[in-house]
């Protein structure tokens, strides 16, 4: 006998896990077991472990030796805890199989209810309690079975049950009686013998097996698998099985089942929240298929069970010091609590909790800083809709999920993953969404749904994505075939627009305008928390007053990255940098920057003052010169209307034209005739840059500001080149200075986005006096690919686990990294006291910033909406530093 431990037993007085064992026992076995050992009211049960599904798909779907046999010594406990025996035909023991990732993946693995039912228990059980009772459960069983575990489309098993609804004239389930259900189950089994062409399983050993395998599948299921990509999840983690004790909601009008979160998940209120049903089994509310009631309203139905449900969320709230998420069931007036884990809320709602948890002295400050995820800070600043612009609703449902979104509308998640791939923005509308939408809720601007409260599944995946939800809109009557809805008198095809209002729950027509939220109130408690911890500094990639402004307003530091070339490509700019472009001699190319330095110098004068006083890194020119002119085959077309026309005034000038772009294309922009090589081949074009960020400083200086410019050398591979430009630039820098009679201080650096920069970041540091990583080249240059060509393939290599993330939103810290790495500990080796940071977009991805303090960077710099990310990531860097 294997000396493995694989099941684990939980129940009163004989738990043997508890809440430290998550990653073995899963989020829910290990929950299950720490209530247990609370005293909380827990069917009993049993959680084959993790390693289980590890070891399964590692052994091509085969079980560790020993975990069958310990199932069944589980089993046995299980029946003497219980008094049930199963398969036993006059008193069962009924299972619910369910799975339990360590992390929370609502919805996205299989379950199994009322698992030990066949032809003779289920008469057994209707003797026993009662006959309604017993082919209510048998029905769901065989549904839930034959769609779990056979892979029959759970629409087969609703067309039986709607045509018996039908016949008789109801309109719930809850309406038919013994007779119906008995019927409906008889013509179920039928179904599934047909569709399977086998008879459904009548031992119940078989039954469990059969489950367990299925639950332990449904790790590697097409949504599952995309749930784990778009979240992050390792895919080798593998799930928990947890096997059972079933108790029934669905017992008669003393019995009931509910969904609750401890405080609001959308705003954070200090409230319990969430909505319960009578007669019922869990998946009918979280289907969606009845409309639940609010959970307060249980405290009229039935205060006992409501002061006890209450009593209960109290002491898990302080036990796990978090929001949770518990289901629950009434058995005939008995409660008895199947599952607790944090819950999920929308950003507004994490930062509340967060800040109230430690007001009430349930966490500490850093505590309550961990507690908010800093990219989840993306959805605070999400548009809303303009308050000031009037729109009028169409339809109005439930707030599930707050933020406002404008799409066109889509019927299905296929179509709205192939309208986002092209581009559009869409808005999913559904009956109901499910597991299988999940692709096309990630994609969605908002999600609309006919059905479903507040805890439905759309509802619970749309706060945790962060997506704006409208859900239990039922005035909505979706004609797929016909492609269009109609509500209220209004029709509303595929492809119109719509914008949904997930704060008020109204669904309006046409796109309304929405703008963004400014940082007040609870957010600015986080981001003033976060600063008193972090030590990493937070600046912006700003290239204009209007995006330096925004990105103070976000608490930017100053700014790590102004791209000059952006400021060449306005109406009034373009000719003239094309005029220098073309001109065949330096003098012609230094008449057209003169008229382009009074312009930079304007634009570097606005942005130093929207600094006030904060350093700001300007980068000079970096692209190659042909992106500045026309594409040749614009040009060409252009030749061609002329020739067609014998206009042959003008084509001699295209011609010549056409010539010169033809001489500046290069084979491989990326790796050609750019940034420094620009300014060594063209000194006077970095001349002129260089006198504009000058004048503008000390005209500035003059008025009493405090400047300290930075000025960035891209692209620089030889200490040679640096010392090139530097020269040049620090020339003209001391005549400004001396022109306008003004001593400042200032710096001249480098951007280090080549390998052989960051290898030889030794000698360039003994010229340099900052560096600043350019990580979006340095991925480009490190792993030999385009950036722009690289989303042909990409999506595929992460698909497919090549790669785990694309390199180019999360820093490859295997290579990418250690090549930054090296530059740090290389640079500081010839100049200890050297700035160091990043201004690629990687400065805003919460891994890269740890990473960036873990490694010893003074900054990093990102654009101005993600400004506040970087500021609370920075100090969950601090607070997680040796974990």
């Amino acid at each position: 006998m294997p000396d493995h431990k694989y099941v684990y037993f939980f129940g009163k007085d004989k738990t043997e896990g508890n809440a430290t064992m998550r990653n073995l026992l899963g989020g829910k076995g290990s929950h299950l077991a720490e209530m247990a050992n609370l005293g909380i009211p827990v069917p009993p049960g049993f959680t084959i472990t993790t390693k289980v599904c590890t070891e399964y798909f590692d052994n091509q779907q085969q079980y560790p030796d020993g975990v069958k046999e310990q199932v069944v010594q589980q089993l046995a406990k299980l029946e003497d805890k219980t008094g049930f025996k199963f398969g036993d035909n006059s008193n069962p023991l009924l299972l619910s199989v369910r799975s339990g990732a360590r992390i929370s993946m609502p919805g996205m693995m299989d379950t199994v209810l009322n698992l030990g039912l066949n032809d003779k228990t289920v008469a057994g059980l209707a003797e026993e309690v009662d006959e309604r009772f017993a082919y209510d459960c048998y029905r769901r069983f065989i549904n839930m079975f034959g769609d779990v575990v056979l892979g029959l489309e759970h629409k087969k098993f609703e067309n039986i049950l709607g045509a018996k609804k039908k016949e008789l004239g109801v309109e719930n389930d809850t309406e038919l009686d013994a007779v119906a259900l008995k019927d409906v189950s008889a013509k179920y089994m039928a179904m599934v013998e047909e569709k399977t062409g086998q008879d459904f399983p009548q031992d119940p050993m078989t039954q469990l097996w059969m489950s367990i395998n299925a639950v332990f599948d449904s790790w590697n299921t097409p949504r599952a698998i995309k749930y784990r990509k778009i979240n992050g999840i390792p895919d080798d983690w593998g799930t928990a099985v947890n096997v059972q004790f079933m108790v029934y909601g669905n017992m008669g009008e003393n019995s009931g089942t509910g969904v609750a979160f401890t405080r609001n998940p959308s705003t954070g209120e200090r409230k319990f929240y969430g909505e319960y049903l009578m007669n019922a089994q869990g998946e009918d509310v979280v289907a969606g298929i009845r409309t639940p009631h609010p959970i307060e309203a249980l405290n009229k139905e039935m205060p006992e069970m409501y002061a006890q449900l209450d009593d209960i969320k109290e002491r898990l709230e302080h036990h796990f010091k978090e929001m949770e998420d518990i289901e629950f069931t009434i058995q005939q007036g008995k409660l008895y609590m199947l599952q607790t884990r944090t819950g999920k809320r929308t950003a507004a709602a994490a930062v509340r909790i967060a800040i109230d948890m430690f007001n009430e002295g349930l966490i500490t400050r850093d505590e309550a800083l961990l507690k908010v995820d800093p990219e989840q800070l993306d959805q605070l600043l999400h548009p809303m809709i303009d308050p000031n612009e009037k729109v009028d609703a169409i339809a109005k449902g439930l707030p599930a999920s707050p933020g406002a979104g404008v799409g066109k509308v889509v019927f299905t998640a296929e179509h709205a993953e192939e309208m986002a791939e092209a581009g559009e923005k869409v808005v999913l509308v559904r009956n109901e969404t499910s597991p299988e939408d999940i692709g096309g809720m990630h994609v969605a601007q908002g999600i609309l749904t006919v059905r479903g409260g507040m805890t439905s599944h759309a509802a619970v995946v749309a706060r945790g994505m962060g997506k704006c939800c409208v859900a239990g809109c039922g005035a909505i009557l979706i004609d797929e075939d016909a492609g269009l809805f109609t509500v209220n008198g209004h029709t509303v095809k595929e492809g119109d627009f719509i914008t949904l209002n997930g704060t008020t729950g109204e669904v309006i027509i046409g796109q309304a305008k929405l703008i963004t939220p400014d940082i007040s109130g609870d957010l600015n408690t986080i981001l003033d928390w976060a600063d008193d911890v972090r030590t990493l500094g937070v600046r912006t990639n700003a290239d204009t007053p209007e995006d330096s402004l925004a990105a103070r307003d976000f608490g930017a530091e100053g700014i790590g990255l102004c791209r000059t070339e952006h400021m060449f490509f306005g109406e009034d700019r373009i000719p003239i940098v094309q005029d220098m472009i073309l001109a065949e001699t330096e003098d012609g190319r230094k008449a057209a920057l003169e008229k382009l330095l009074p312009m930079q110098r304007s634009d570097f004068k606005g942005i130093f003052e929207a600094m006030k006083g904060y350093p700001v890194t300007i980068r000079l020119l970096d692209p190659p010169l042909h992106e500045f002119l026309p594409k040749h085959d614009e040009l060409m077309e252009q030749y061609a209307k002329l020739k067609a026309a014998g206009d042959t005034n003008n084509i001699h000038e295209i011609k010549d034209l056409i010539k010169r772009v033809n001489s500046l294309h290069e084979f491989n922009p990326m790796l050609g005739h750019r940034g420094c090589r620009l300014g060594i081949t063209y000194p006077e074009i970095y001349e002129m840059q260089v006198r504009a960020i000058f004048e503008a400083a000390c005209e500035l200086v003059k008025d009493g500001y405090e400047i300290v410019p930075e000025v960035m050398i891209p692209l620089v591979g030889h200490i040679n080149e640096f010392k090139v430009t530097r020269d040049s630039a620090d020339a003209v820098a001391k005549q400004v200075m001396e022109e306008q009679g003004v001593e400042l201080d200032y710096m001249i650096g480098t951007m280090i986005e080549l390998p052989r920069a960051a290898i030889t970041a030794d000698e360039i540091a003994t010229e340099a006096e900052f560096f600043s990583f350019g990580t979006n080249d340095l991925t480009q240059t490190t792993f030999g690919l385009s950036r722009d060509d690289a989303g042909k393939f990409l999506p595929y290599y992460v698909e497919i686990g090549i790669l785990e993330n694309d390199p180019f939103v999360a820093i490859d810290q295997d290579g990418v990294g250690q090549l930054v790495k090296m530059g740090v500990d290389k640079g500081r080796s010839s100049r200890p006291d050297l700035k160091i940071g990043i201004c690629g977009e990687h400065g805003g991805e919460p891994g890269s910033v740890i990473f960036c303090h873990n490694i010893g960077l003074d900054y990093v710099s990102c654009s101005p909406f993600r400004v506040p990310i970087a500021r609370l990531a920075a100090a969950h860097a601090v607070l997680k530093k040796g974990e």
